[in-house]
């Protein structure tokens, strides 16, 4: 298990603030266009696409090519991981960025079933692998660009930033499609309304590549490439020396992705079908409990800077085992007040898993394999969680009748999630000093 021993080299702090800023947004746009699918595919994707199936299998089916773009998403890492890793973070960030904007403005034109027949669901389910392939290699890219120009002492600080684009792009998914919803009837919605969000990717992926296109190449991978320790695999190197490290740096972030996503994509289906209430009191409540979800992640990247990564990432962990216990008793009070509660404090709690876990994975690698490790320890912890999360969930409450099946769900991942930071060491280079001193 090989950690991160080097300096980054210095660069500016007008390098750095732009480093940094094209990784908050680039990536807040991307997971807008990955987000407002899992939003759509809650509210709308199944009678547009699947009309001839009954609304428990339409949703079942909306959700699994929702998975789809999971399925894709180890593929994009280890791709644009390897060349990444051979000639450079820049240029694949500029590539994921762009197969992701073409892939969400051609989902907004993809005609429907009713249309084209079942052309429409097999281009559907393209369409959301070319999104798949395109954050898959995002992430790590994005990572490394804010890691790797970070001044010494602030990997886990600068590291929030990608990790704040998460819950931004949630907020933007959420608040355009909750505008949709409000301005037009539900008619109007049903026919064209749900394809605007898909279609305004285009200008937003406009102003990320304007911002993305004047940020340097990472200093790190510079240095690695004038040292000539460019390997010719990385990939390779990755799965034969550090296997270990991978599936354990995924075991860390499977309740963090899919807790998140049955918090983000499968309560709204919840929360509609089974509670009664609208779609906008639904996004409204997500909506809320999201800024408190980025200052989770601020502050406790932060502290990882201070106490360590793998103290802070523990201690969330645990902290999400308890909080998965009682969410869904919550909301299933159905009272308002509580279900704001539930959520801004699973928010809080999914943000404080995440704050570390952008420093954590690229200090667990060499920088001349960090692009491909990092991409595919994060990606395969995306299948085995968000991937499958609002599937398993539909399918649970459809079994049992009850949410307490998704509680136990929720509660084993994250106790799977709590093991896997345990067997890791610790990564920040002066708290590791210090313990052994």
């Amino acid at each position: 298990m090989t950690a991160i021993t080097e300096a980054t080299p210095p660069v500016s702090h007008k390098e750095a603030r732009r480093a940094v800023l094209s990784s908050f947004v680039g990536t807040a746009i991307e997971w807008y266009d990955f987000f407002i699918y899992g939003t759509a595919a809650a509210l709308v994707i199944g009678p547009q696409f699947f009309p001839g199936a009954s609304t428990f299998a339409g949703t079942l089916a909306a959700f699994a090519t929702f998975a789809v773009g999971f399925i894709a998403r180890p593929i994009g890492g280890v791709v644009m991981g390897h060349f990444g890793d051979r000639i450079g973070r820049k240029s694949m960030l500029v590539l994921s960025l762009t197969m992701m904007g073409a892939a969400t403005v051609g989902i907004g034109l993809l005609p429907n079933f009713e249309a084209i027949g079942v052309a429409a669901p097999i281009l559907l389910v393209a369409l959301r692998f070319v999104q798949g392939i395109g954050v898959g290699g995002e992430w790590g890219g994005a990572v490394l660009m804010a890691t790797e120009h970070a001044p010494e002492g602030k990997r886990g600080l600068y590291g929030a930033a990608p990790q704040m684009g998460v819950p931004a792009g949630v907020i933007m998914a959420n608040v355009v499609f909750l505008a949709v919803t409000q301005l037009l009837s539900d008619d109007a919605f049903q026919t064209w309304g749900w394809r605007v969000p898909f279609l305004m990717s285009a200008v937003l992926v406009g102003v990320a590549m304007w911002i993305r296109l004047g940020v340097f190449e990472s200093p790190a991978f510079a240095e690695a490439k004038e040292s000539d320790t460019i390997v010719k695999m990385p990939i390779v190197e990755v799965l034969t020396r550090n296997w270990r490290t991978v599936l354990l740096a995924a075991g860390t972030f499977i309740a963090t992705n899919g807790i998140a996503y049955v918090f983000m994509v499968y309560v709204l289906t919840y929360g509609t079908k089974e509670l009664g209430y609208s779609r906008a009191t639904m996004l409204t409540l997500l909506i809320v409990a999201c800024p408190v979800w980025m200052a989770g992640m601020a502050v406790s990247a932060w502290k990882s800077d201070v106490l360590g990564r793998r103290r802070v990432y523990t201690w969330s962990s645990i902290a999400l085992v308890i909080v998965a216990a009682v969410f869904f008793p919550l909301i299933d009070t159905a009272s308002i007040p509580v279900m704001l509660l539930a959520m801004i404090v699973m928010a809080a709690v999914l943000g404080t898993t995440a704050g570390p876990q952008s420093a954590l994975f690229a200090e667990l690698f060499p920088a001349h394999i960090r692009y491909s490790g990092a991409s595919l320890g994060y990606q395969i912890g995306a299948i085995l969680g968000g991937g499958l999360a609002p599937f398993m969930a539909t399918w649970l409450f459809e079994a049992f009748g009850t949410s307490t099946a998704v509680t136990a769900y929720f509660v084993v991942i994250a106790v799977v999630s709590l093991v896997s930071i345990l067997l890791l060491p610790e990564t920040n280079t002066k708290r590791r000093e210090a313990e052994a001193a």
